[in-house]
């Protein structure tokens, strides 16, 4: 890859490659992780024999949130909640689905729909930053190759990793959203009822091992962000 030449590594060889690599096995064995463990779930129907969406409007109900929808949108683990719609989004595997990974994963997504109800403010900062992030994750490599083929432009490059910086800033934020989706859906199923006691350890699996897909998400970004510092940052002070 172009940032790899000329950096007093070797032509070929770049010991920061290690750094991708670790991300790239952090990011498999999360989503290995949580397909293993919605896939073992998805067969165990809850015994109250509630779906995905019946739980969702439960739990909306129950916490006074009547400006709310559910609605069912292809695809599989395609779920989420747009604040922008007002709308908690279940897909095929999720909304008319009663095994207990469904019922965790429409608890999960009323999170945020709680979340957004009740003015959680780092729910309100992921949002803010989603066009930054947007812009910053694609924009970045343009300034980056930009500066490389400019002959190391220093300005440009730097420009490039702090563009870069607000992506992963987005994926660190994200972080505290999904941790406090789970805990609110969590506490709101057992405490109303809506499994069996050896039921709320299976979707406490089954959103765990979601939420270790987000770690894996903002380490990967991490790893890259330091990656591209390593190549880069200060390179106006090398030969």
């Amino acid at each position: 890859m172009y940032y790899g030449y000329g950096l007093g590594y070797g032509y070929y060889f770049d010991p920061t490659y290690i750094l991708i690599i670790i991300a790239a096995v952090i990011a498999l064995i999360a989503q290995a992780g949580v397909s293993i463990t919605f896939a073992r779930y998805q067969k165990v129907r809850s015994a109250r024999g509630l779906s995905g969406a019946m739980v969702a409007e439960e739990i909306l109900r129950s916490q006074g949130i009547f400006d709310v929808g559910v609605c069912h949108v292809s695809g599989n683990l395609t779920d989420h909640y747009d604040p922008r719609t007002k709308m908690v989004n279940l897909s095929d595997s999720v909304y008319n689905a009663t095994s207990v990974a469904a019922i965790a994963v429409a608890a999960h997504e009323c999170g945020h729909a709680i979340q957004h109800n009740k003015g959680y403010v780092p729910l309100a900062l992921r949002s803010g930053l989603v066009p930054f992030a947007n812009i910053g994750s694609k924009a970045s490599w343009i300034f980056i190759i930009l500066g490389v083929l400019m002959g190391f432009n220093q300005t440009l490059i730097t420009v490039g990793i702090f563009m870069f910086s607000l992506a992963v800033l987005f994926q660190i934020v994200t972080l505290p959203v999904e941790f406090n989706a789970s805990n609110r859906a969590l506490n709101i199923i057992k405490n109303n009822g809506m499994l069996i006691e050896k039921e709320n350890s299976y979707a406490r699996a089954v959103l765990t091992a979601a939420a270790f897909t987000y770690v894996a998400s903002a380490a990967s970004a991490v790893l890259q962000l330091l990656r591209l510092i390593i190549l880069f940052g200060g390179r106006d002070d090398r030969d």
